[in-house]
């Protein structure tokens, strides 16, 4: 495989701009510029019905800096598994445990050969630390597993981060069994970071949703708190568990959104 961006670039499999993509409309509202007007117009729409959504994306991007912060610097962590990783913006998962920990290192994994494209020809790792590039879908946890430990040593703890990625599954049964299978895969002492949509706090989210359903191929489903603690089931949870995002460990600069954040996050240790 050519380790040649330009490469990669030029074998982006063919774009449907007809229909609104979830990697784009994400990649729109974090600020990048990987997105196309369909996308836009969804966003737009979106934002309608549940004007927080844009505040939601820039709180999640927020989360994920501070969950994989904490992973490498106080928890020690120096292997993530990031998967569902999107489009790259600024703040990825390798940059910021690379600020921290230099020789950290991060597989990537996505369904979408197009955002796998971009994430080979942009997120370039430290020379300490590697980076690499799975195409799989987290409905097949066993194809990660056994394609990440050419990068990771499943001997060692891993942090596996999962922002956006669960609401993408609608089977409960199914998210219960990727789960179960990657953290039966990694040691004691790995983590998971999950940032998922709340289906009991904005009551115009879940409409947002339907409208998104209806014009997407990516389907979503909103969980509730108590859905998603049923997940937590034997894992440790970082303190102060399982919150709204702005609530996780926020740093002393941050400022109080101007409205509350309908989305849930948590970071959970397998036990020693």
């Amino acid at each position: 495989m050519t380790d040649d961006p330009l490469v990669h670039l030029a074998s982006f499999p063919p774009i449907d701009t007809g229909i609104a993509n979830v990697a784009r409309a994400w990649n729109y509202m974090v600020g990048g510029k990987d997105n196309y007007e369909i996308d836009r117009e969804a966003v737009r729409q979106l934002t309608k019905v549940a004007p927080v959504i844009p505040a939601a994306a820039r709180s999640s991007r927020a989360f994920l800096t501070r969950a994989v912060r904490f992973l490498a610097g106080e928890a020690d962590i120096r292997q993530f598994l990031d998967i569902g990783t999107g489009l790259p913006t600024a703040g990825n998962t390798h940059e910021v445990a690379q600020s921290v920990a230099p020789a950290s290192r991060v597989v990537y994994v996505d369904n979408d050969p197009v955002v796998l494209a971009h994430a080979r020809a942009l997120l370039v790792s430290g020379a300490d630390g590697a980076t690499s590039y799975l195409e799989a879908d987290a409905r097949d946890p066993g194809k990660i597993i056994t394609e990440a430990s050419a990068t990771l040593n499943f001997d060692r703890p891993i942090a596996i981060m999962m922002i956006d990625l669960l609401d993408f599954i609608e089977d409960d049964a199914e998210v219960r069994f990727c789960l179960s299978v990657l953290m039966d895969a990694v040691v004691s002492g790995s983590f998971v970071a999950i940032m998922h949509p709340a289906s009991d706090l904005d009551p115009a989210l879940p409409e947002a949703a339907a409208r998104w359903n209806a014009i997407a191929r990516q389907r979503v489903r909103l969980r509730s708190r108590s859905e998603l603690m049923t997940l937590m089931g034997g894992l440790e949870l970082v303190p102060p568990g399982l919150v709204t995002l702005p609530e996780w460990r926020p740093d002393e600069d941050d400022a109080a959104p101007g409205s509350p954040i309908p989305l849930y996050g948590v970071v959970a240790r397998k036990p020693l």
